[in-house]
């Protein structure tokens, strides 16, 4: 059997709004509840479990891989929200995507503060960082 990563837990303050967040900015069915959690459902089967944390928690970091049609129809309902998204992890390029690898990546922020990112290349598979734009 080849190890795949089946889900992981990610703390919320509140976690059905949260999970709603992420699911109908990818366009994922609607959270599904387990137990205590509010689980999304991403297309390789991986479920982002999220899960009440009333402490002080970590921000982490989740990037989607997307094809160039599914970058356009998310990245439109980000700016549908009138989300604030940049081209790089560290929050300096405000309004802009990046072309790293020959491709097209945002960044943007959930409810908890977690970072969300969105690219159509795999780093490294492509022909240097490109730039942003």
């Amino acid at each position: 059997m080849a190890i795949q990563l089946n889900h992981t837990i990610v703390s919320a303050r509140d976690p059905r709004a949260s999970a709603t967040f992420l699911s109908e900015i990818l366009g994922c069915a609607a959270p599904m509840p387990f137990g205590p959690f509010q689980g999304v459902t991403v297309d390789n089967g991986v479920t982002l479990d999220y899960m009440r944390d009333d402490g002080g928690f970590p921000a982490q970091h989740f990037a989607f891989l997307v094809s160039e049609e599914e970058f356009d129809m998310i990245f439109g309902r980000i700016r549908a929200r009138g989300l604030s998204y940049w081209a790089d992890p560290h929050h300096a390029q405000a309004g802009r995507i990046n072309h790293n690898d020959g491709g097209r990546g945002v960044y943007w922020d959930d409810p908890d503060g977690h970072m969300l990112e969105l690219l159509t290349r795999p780093y490294g598979s492509g022909s240097g960082s490109g730039g942003s734009g």
